[in-house]
This record gives structure tokens, sequence and C-alpha cells, in this order.
């Protein structure tokens, strides 16, 4: 009895024919089918018989179940690699027109029509009141205006960095800047009649001594430090000719990265072995030698009152000094990748944070957290800059591997 049933319901369900009838006919031979196989706890089928039938029938149709089961969610992974595929990408609509050309463009990055963009990584932005300043490892220095809404193109200094320029610092006063190139040269600049010249007796004096890594000025443009390559931290006079009033020995570890205080009382530098050294200007003296990053410090701020000074690298994490104690007061955590620079608004309220993975990060000092990330770029960010503030709006610019210099309007966006 079971076998011929067997049988009959196999004959039913024969491929061929069943495609071939119409939409009633199958249906009915669906029915029939499922009342081949609905039989009673009471029959005399044995379980391995049965199972040997239902196996044996559903393995046509087993496929196409299968088939209608929805897919489980795709992965970030998957997304990820579709992305950098270029697929199912997102479409771009922050867009506007460039007042100077009229041609379409992103509405905070400068126009590629007006401006020529930088053939290689910019490593370095310097704000004054109303201009920005960027260096890459081209040879050129550019120079746009912050006071107009399209950034444009002020000042171009063509082929003074003849192997490209890593670090470009000014004065709070905007008086002065000084730029390091690849090359080991330094170049010092007034800012005359609006313009940008470069102070020819002053970068030949600095340019005889050791090699500076990283310059920073002080708030009057009176006083130039530098790390250098030797191990060493030097201070000079620039005014008259140019002496060299400070030589700091910090015991052979190379300096990647210095500040002065606003009000010019205290300097730090951060090196490659996590060492962080704060000095009084006024005396020479080291009163701090500052732990708590054992990985290369790539970045060190004072806060605009000099009473903090943050510090980041390698390690991940921004670390905040008091500076009247020395003690570490607080640990800002959220990057994934190596911090490679800091700044802090003109307020002292917040703090910028660009790293190695193209995440930029503000943070908020009263709350000690991350209020917005930006990731626009996957490409390394090598400077974060404050711009002035404008009535209650306070802007930043970013700018690294991707070539290109990005303005925000607001502290958490835009």
């Amino acid at each position: 009895m079971a076998a011929s049933r067997s049988l009959s319901a196999l004959a039913l369900f024969r491929p061929q024919p069943f495609l071939s009838q119409s939409p009633s006919s199958s249906m009915s031979r669906w029915q029939s089918l499922v009342k081949a196989f609905s039989f009673n706890h009471e029959s005399s089928f044995t379980p391995a018989a049965s199972s040997i039938t239902v196996n044996g029938i559903l393995s046509g149709i087993w496929e196409s179940i299968l088939r209608a089961v929805p897919k489980k969610k795709t992965s970030h992974m998957k997304k990820r690699h579709r992305q950098m595929a270029g697929k199912a990408l997102k479409d771009v609509k922050n867009l506007n027109r460039c007042s100077g050309c009229g041609q379409i463009k992103r509405a905070h990055l400068l126009c590629p029509n007006c401006v020529s963009a930088h053939p290689i990584d910019i490593f370095s932005l310097a704000v004054t009141e109303k201009q920005i300043i960027s260096a890459s490892g081209a040879s050129a220095l550019k120079v746009h205006s912050t006071t107009e809404p399209d950034f444009p193109l002020a000042q171009s200094l063509d082929g003074v960095h003849p192997v490209g320029c890593h670090h470009v610092v000014t004065s709070g006063d905007g008086s002065r800047a000084a730029s390091v190139g690849f090359g080991g040269e330094t170049k010092i600049w007034s800012f005359k009649d609006g313009q940008w010249v470069e102070d020819e007796s002053l970068s030949a004096t600095i340019g005889k001594t050791a090699g500076i890594w990283a310059p920073a000025l002080s708030q009057d443009g009176q006083y130039l430090a530098g790390t250098t390559q030797d191990g060493h931290i030097k201070v000079w006079h620039l005014p008259g000719n140019c002496e060299q009033i400070r030589d700091h020995d910090t015991k052979g570890s190379f300096g990647t990265c210095i500040d002065l205080s606003a009000d010019g009382r205290l300097m730090a530098s951060g090196h490659e072995n996590g060492s962080i050294f704060i000095f009084r200007t006024d005396t020479g003296r080291m009163p701090f030698s500052l732990s708590g990053l054992v990985k290369p410090v790539r970045a060190v701020a004072f806060s605009p009152g000099g009473k903090l000074l943050a510090a980041a690298g390698d390690s991940k994490v921004i670390v905040l000094y008091d500076t009247a104690s020395g003690e570490q007061v607080a640990n800002l955590t959220g990057h994934s990748a190596w911090i490679m620079s800091l700044d802090w608004s003109n307020t002292g309220e917040y703090l910028l944070s660009g790293s190695f993975d193209g995440k930029v990060k503000v943070w908020s000092i009263d709350r000690r957290a991350c209020v917005a990330t930006h990731s626009e770029t996957e490409k390394a960010i090598w400077s974060v800059k404050w711009l002035p503030k404008v009535g209650k709006t306070e802007g930043f610019a970013v700018a690294g591997a991707n070539r290109s210099i990005s303005f925000y309007r607001e502290a958490t966006g835009g």
C-alpha cells in the first residue's frame, strides 16, 4: 500500500507535465500531492519508509524554497568593500556655485577651478586673523583669505622650499611666519602691506644652525623656538641679529612637536620616546617632565590661558596636564589611530584633533567628551586649525593626504 501511494505521488510530481499545466490544474495537482502525504498516526508506515519517501519528493523543490528565504543583513565589512570598489556610494548633495568662476564645487571646499590644488599631501596649516597658510610636499606655500566665503587664493609663494615643506607657523598677532622644509632650510616671513615677504637675513642666520624640525613663534613674533634633529630645543630672539638665547638638551630624544603658551611664559615639547617637557622661558628651567604617553608624541598644545597642556600621538589618547602642578587631569579617548594634530579654540572651550585614519574630533573640555566627529576622508589628517571667530560662529580647517583644505563653519559641524 505504501509503495503504491509513493509511486503515484512521484508520478504526479514529474517536472515536465507539472510545468506544462495551467495554474488551476497545477494547484489541483499540488492539493492532490498534499493529500497523498497526509496520513494518520495509526498508519502502518514505518518511520524509515516515510522519511525516504518525503526526502525523495522534496528534493526537487527544496532549492526553490531556500531561495525564497530572506537573506541576512549585509555586514559592515561587505558594505565597506562595496564602497571601496566605488559601488553604492551616496549622492553628494552639499554643492553650490563658486562666486568667482560660477562652476559647481563642494560647499566647504576650495574651488578647484579657481585655485590650483596642492599636488601632494598638505602637511601643515597656519592661521592669522584674516588668512590661512598651507604647506605641502610641493615647493610653494599657499595663502588663502578667510574673510570671504569661498576662501580665495590671496598669495602663492612659489619655489621657496625646493623639496617641500613640513611645518609652517605664525605668530599670534599675524606679523611673522616661519616655515621649515624637508631640505633642512628654515624661512622667516614678515607680513607687510598685505603680502608675505621673506626676511632673508633672518632666514640665512637661522639656516646656519642645526636643522630645525618643528618650529613655534611667540605671540608677538619676537621669539622663535624649534626642536632640532640632534635632540635639542633652541630659542632665538629674532629682532636685531637673531641671537640664540636658549639651548635645552633633551638627552638625544628627537623632538617631534613644540608649542609656546600665549602669554610666553611656558614652552612644551613632545618627543619620539613619549617624553613631554615643560620649560619656563624666563629662567630656562624645566619644572616638569611629564609622563603618561609611552609612545611617540606628535602634537602638544597649550590652552589659550596656559592652564592646560594637551598632548597626543601614537597612543591614540589625548592627555590633559595641569601646567601649574604637572598633574595629569584627564584622558580623552575615542580615536582609533595615531593623533597627528591638536588645536584649541579661541575661548578654550573646545579642543580639535585630527588622526591618521581621517577622523576629526571636537572635544568639549568642560564635559571631557567628544561632541562631534567628522570623517569625510579616509586618508590621513596632518593638520587641524581653528579659524578666527566671526560673530557667534567658530569654524575650523583641516588638511591632509587628500591634498585639499576642508572648512567647517561651526564647532559641532557644518
